[in-house]
């Protein structure tokens, strides 16, 4: 396994598992999901490079894109939730209440 391969997958692993065990802001968990898009853009992006193919040149533009509209519509729900629950802790989110 060479540097940049070692390097995305073990960036991709720690935003996983910062998702997986530091659940209790909404903050938080948005910003381990950008760390995630991030290692993902950066690792199709030298794949791309890697493998010299003009059709797969779009694909991190297009996760880049995915992403932004994903922090975006992240942020948006943080506002929201702020407002009507006062914090952005996840335990007193719940699906049963309107």
């Amino acid at each position: 396994m060479n540097l940049p391969h070692f390097t995305f997958t073990m960036t991709f692993a720690l935003a996983l598992l910062g998702l997986t065990f530091h659940r209790t802001h909404l903050l938080s968990a948005l910003l381990c999901l950008e760390g995630m898009m991030l290692s993902l853009f950066v690792g199709l992006s030298l794949w791309g490079l890697h493998t010299a193919a003009s059709t797969q040149s779009a694909v991190p533009l297009l996760v880049l894109a995915f992403s932004a509209c994903e922090a975006g519509t992240g942020l948006a729900l943080l506002v929201a939730t702020s407002r009507t629950h006062g914090s952005d802790q996840v335990r007193n989110l719940s699906l049963l209440q309107c």
